[in-house]
């Protein structure tokens, strides 16, 4: 379960007007960027990072016609016309959306910075919305919606990811009324970089489906706005360095924050405003309220970093909602085989007691590794649970995997044992680990709807 997922939710709110199209222009590759309108954006070239102050140059606005929502069911909008010959398939509006995908894919960083442009430009005041510097989050926005367009012909997945989305951006200040100008830049950049497909039915077909991907973001945060804040303030209550570059944050809340074992939520610090990094919780759920992180400083981390050397009681950093499907069963009998890479150990750890909670006596059995022997900075309270609770197994593995991540000794560890035709399989760590390790289970006989795992973006994001 590469997506986070979280309980789909419906809402009030109109979509009419929600997005404006803007009226398509013919590229010139030769010449100087320009926006999808007769006016000039910017005399100014694009480099492959999003500017960080909006440049000066007035943009006018062409006229504009106004597209209405539309529900989702089988392919959004009307069905566009493919090459002559070509079969019903390549008519829908899916495969359009996916060609243009296609075409875009070799120039993306391209696309994303003039995409970032048009938005900035055109208004400015959303510049606010975003950090000062855009190296990590300039490619979030522009990739969340062409990743939600991929899913344009599937609507369960459509739906619980950009739920998901509607409520994590509710922290970043956004508001129904943004929608329309980033709507307008997505049109923008692609009538740029899609031109071999790009003609009145793609657009279309792109207009229907931003269309779609707003308004259940809209509808989901306006949902939430009713049950939760935006975000949580949180104090630092306790700030203990495991290492020289891991500790363990513990925060309280202003009011409670109701999560599940195994979830994560995203930290802003007040040293980096509006840069948000997600961590999972250390624990399960507590009875005095108090959440803990394990955080390690990487080189350039900014809110690692900060979280680590700075950070101290009496501090108060933000949270994002909970989100992440990597939560027990309590429903199945299945064993859990966990495997936790570095700080990775944190969310397993709290599966471990979640299970404890319950009650049930199930097979747990964890792979806790580390490139070296002090990455095991948690190994003893590890081994305290396993004091505690028969069930528990606990196997540390060390290994100078590829490119200093532990992702070599844990899929070779659990093939060395099992069977775990009967267990349930939970990763978490670096990306390259959780890739190698589900290669691994899957090759030693677990089916993929019983591996869970975050999504790997939201994890690479949580190494800055």
């Amino acid at each position: 379960m590469g997506t986070p997922t979280t309980p789909s939710s419906g809402g009030a709110g109109e979509g009419a007007g929600w997005f404006t199209r803007m009226p398509p222009q013919a590229p010139d590759a030769s010449a100087a960027p320009q926006a999808p309108q007769a006016s000039q954006v910017s005399q100014a070239p694009l480099t492959s990072h999003a500017p960080s102050t909006p440049d000066t140059p007035q943009v006018p606005h062409a006229p504009h016609g106004s597209y209405a929502a539309q529900g989702f069911q089988t392919p959004v909008g009307p069905a566009a016309a493919g090459p002559a010959g070509s079969g019903p398939s390549d008519e829908s509006d899916a495969a359009l959306l996916r060609r243009t995908m296609a075409e875009i894919e070799p120039v993306a960083d391209q696309v994303t910075s003039y995409f970032y442009a048009l938005l900035f430009l055109r208004h400015p005041d959303l510049r606010e919305l975003f950090p000062a510097a855009m190296d990590t989050q300039r490619d979030r926005l522009f990739k969340a919606l062409l990743t939600a367009a991929t899913h344009a012909d599937d609507p369960a997945t459509l739906t619980t990811y950009l739920t998901h989305l509607g409520r994590g951006h509710r922290k970043y200040g956004t508001r129904p009324e943004h929608y329309p100008a980033v709507g307008e830049a997505l049109i923008g950049a692609l009538t740029r970089y899609a031109s071999s497909v790009w003609g009145p039915r793609t657009e279309a077909a792109w207009v229907a489906a931003y269309t779609t991907i707003s308004q259940i973001m809209i509808d989901a945060a306006t949902e939430d706005e009713l049950r939760s804040p935006a975000w949580w303030q949180a104090e630092v209550v306790a700030h203990e360095m495991r290492t020289p570059d891991i500790a363990v944050v513990t925060v309280r809340p202003d009011q409670p924050y109701p999560f599940l074992a195994g979830q994560y939520t995203a930290l802003e610090t007040p040293w980096w405003p509006r840069v948000w990094r997600h961590y999972s919780f250390a624990s399960a759920p507590r009875s005095d309220g108090l959440l803990s992180f394990h955080v390690k400083a990487v080189p350039a981390g900014w809110v690692s970093t900060a979280l680590v050397r700075r950070a101290r009681p009496g501090d108060v950093i933000r949270l994002g909602p909970p989100a992440g499907s990597m939560t027990v069963d309590h429903t199945s009998d299945n064993g859990l085989l966990c495997l936790g890479g570095g700080t990775g150990i944190a969310p397993i750890k709290a599966l471990v007691e979640d299970v404890a909670r319950h009650g049930r006596r199930r097979t747990v059995d964890v792979f806790y590794g580390a490139r070296e022997n002090h990455g095991l900075y948690d190994i003893e309270t590890m081994l305290r649970l396993r004091q505690s609770h028969p069930w528990l197994s606990v196997r540390p593995v060390l290994d100078d995997g590829p490119g200093g991540l532990p992702s070599g000794g844990l899929p070779d560890a659990i093939r060395e044992h099992g069977p775990w035709h009967t267990h349930d399989a939970y990763l978490s760590g670096p990306p390259g680990m959780i890739r190698r390790g589900v290669e691994a289970l899957v090759g030693v006989g677990i089916p993929t709807h019983r591996i869970r795992h975050d999504s790997l973006e939201e994890l690479a994001g949580a190494t800055t």
